[in-house]
């Protein structure tokens, strides 16, 4: 029935706007399509991008590969010209690499509706689009209804002497009231990047699978993209700038974020560098410029990073930023040492005892249950931040129904604590050649599953006369389900 809706929602696009999608054009285009983030019941934001071309440049020539001990120089002296000298061969800009997909001035509009409601159109003015945040912009849309599927409708000219030159279409879903009981389906992913991608022309296939479910909402717990990985070690902003250009042109990922309400979480490797904290930086990029880019710029953005929505009567999610209020990884551990830092920890305390939800959803870059690897310092599930972390899952214990569901770790996995209610979901990197860091054979005591290959995870919150379940399914990269684990509760 999804499928069918958002076919007709498409049919009504093009009869009620003539985007003349077949006629040619000098641009600008919409090379990275748009994507929203931070959806509530009467609020979203739609973010969006203007490229020289329709397509990454898939003719490209291939960046250089500078030794490691090259890219730890690099990365010292922080020196743009030889960042790009390191990794680009001689006679050649940036925008002819293969993946470029440049950016370039020009006005935006945007036009949306409910799905049944195709009367009550609202159109925005033109807007130009800001050449300083990578040739992006962003409308903040308030006063929708909830649980309601909206249209969108984006425009682009050169200038308002231009007539529209690209046109893009898509959707997106509010949540229903806090009072309604509604069937949900939501999937949950993590680590991408270009090169490891599974379909060289396309992207990575969760996506396609993702979209063949129509998901009321899916999240992306960090990791969206590696800056310290090659082809081209991101050591300057405009190399930042560039993969997510690149990632963004994917056709799988493009159409994907286009069609479906979407949440944004970020972790190391998009902000700098593996386990990234304050004071870093990564080449001639700092820390605070490594959140503005993410926060700011190559997302839709928010008041501040992290947000609790209310999915209906039976589940609530609580989505959590690791990055911007911890501490330094080389800290003591102890009280003061801090993930998410006081005031996020504080609202989420309060706000999980406020919820009346019946299934409450934490969200989180990282594991908190984990394990994870000795070597690893980075997490609550982490000896260097074990003073905190023993202090949320103590606080956790509480509750019969919060569930975790993290990122950050390649491998796919569940585990239940012995003794106590707390289970976390781990959904694995988004490709089998983006698995690893785990031996398959090291099952411990508080593991349910273990999976050291690519995929994600998806959730069903339905119900059976008075029970109210929610199911977690993890499926590999081709949409099998390799396990699952149900919990119901009665009304």
């Amino acid at each position: 029935m999804k499928k069918l809706i958002f076919l007709f929602a498409s049919i009504v696009i093009f009869s009620l706007l003539s985007c003349e999608s077949g006629k040619k054009t000098e641009g600008p285009y919409f090379g990275n399509g748009f994507h929203n983030g931070w959806a509530d019941q009467t609020s979203i934001v739609i973010w969006t991008r203007l490229t020289k071309n329709p397509e990454l440049n898939r003719e490209g020539q291939k960046f250089l590969m500078p030794t490691a001990e090259e890219v730890r120089e690099l990365d010292q002296n922080g020196d743009n010209d030889k960042i790009f000298q390191a990794q680009i061969p001689g006679g050649y800009s940036l925008e002819q690499m293969e993946g470029a997909c440049p950016g370039t001035t020009g006005e935006v509009k945007l036009t949306y509706y409910p799905l049944k409601d195709t009367e009550n159109r609202i159109e925005t003015d033109w807007s130009e689009v800001d050449a300083g945040k990578n040739f992006t912009y962003q409308w903040r849309i308030k006063d929708l209804n909830p649980d309601t599927k909206y249209v969108l409708v984006i425009e682009a000219r050169k200038d308002n002497r231009s007539n529209v030159s690209a046109c893009i279409d898509g959707a997106f879903k509010t949540p229903p009231a806090p009072d309604k009981t509604s069937d949900l389906e939501f999937c949950i992913v993590t680590c991408h990047d270009y090169p490891r991608r599974d379909d060289l022309q396309n992207g990575h296939n969760i996506y396609k699978v993702m979209q063949t479910m129509s998901p009321d909402f899916f999240v992306h717990t960090g990791d969206v993209e590696y800056y310290d990985n090659s082809e081209p070690f991101a050591l300057n902003e405009e190399l930042m700038r560039f993969k997510w250009d690149r990632i963004f042109s994917l056709p799988y990922q493009r159409d994907f974020y286009r069609q479906n309400t979407t949440y944004w979480m970020k972790d190391d490797h998009d902000v700098l560098r593996d386990d990234a904290f304050p004071g870093l930086r990564y080449g001639s990029v700092s820390w605070e410029r490594g959140l503005d880019i993410f926060d700011k710029e190559q997302f839709p953005s928010n008041d501040r990073p992290y947000k609790t929505v209310r999915w209906g009567k039976d589940l609530q999610i609580w989505i959590m930023e690791g990055r911007n209020f911890r501490s330094r990884n080389t800290d003591p551990d102890g009280p003061e040492k801090s993930i998410w830092g006081k005031e996020q920890k504080e609202w989420l305390y309060r706000t999980l005892k406020e919820s009346d939800a019946t299934f409450k959803l934490l969200i989180s870059p990282g594991p908190i249950l984990g394990p994870d690897r000795d070597n690893k310092k980075d997490n609550y599930s982490n000896k260097n931040f074990e003073y905190e972390g023993n202090e949320i899952r103590e606080f956790l214990k509480q509750f019969n129904n919060v569930f975790i569901c993290n990122g950050d770790r390649h491998w796919q996995y569940v585990t239940n604590l012995p003794g106590t209610t707390l289970w976390e979901f781990g959904t694995g990197a988004g490709s089998d050649i983006h698995a690893g860091g785990w031996n398959q054979n090291d099952l411990r005591p508080e593991h349910r599953f273990l999976r050291v290959r690519g995929g994600f995870l998806k959730g069903s919150v339905y119900y059976t006369k008075n029970i109210v379940h929610i199911k977690f399914q993890h499926f590999d990269v081709d949409g099998n389900v390799v396990h699952e684990e149900l919990f119901s509760d009665a009304k």
